[in-house]
């Protein structure tokens, strides 16, 4: 079987969503019908930035293995390797955590 990878277009960028959270903070369990989609991930591939009218492209302002956080609707849901991701554009991310 073929290896799959996904490099990402342009201002588009590739982002492994965190795990929920199984428990609250009060340590109650939360069950799968309950837990919220993080809005938080890792960024795992880039693409080469966005096209400017000169013809030359803008780098992205993040980089691979970046945390950030990601407005709720953000992006397109794909499977990769077995694994969930979200293409998304760069503008959908918030924010990086450093």
């Amino acid at each position: 079987m073929k290896k799959v990878s996904i490099r990402p277009l342009g201002e588009k960028v590739l982002v492994q969503r965190l795990e929920a959270e199984e428990t609250t903070a009060g340590g109650i369990v939360l069950p799968d019908t309950a837990k919220e989609k993080p809005k938080r991930g890792t960024v795992i591939s880039i693409g080469d930035g966005k096209l400017l009218d000169t013809g030359e492209r803008q780098p992205l302002q993040v980089k691979n293995g970046d945390q950030v956080l990601f407005s709720s609707y953000a992006g397109t849901e794909v499977k990769v390797r077995g694994e969930e991701m979200i293409i998304m554009d760069e503008g959908d991310i918030l924010a990086v955590l450093e």
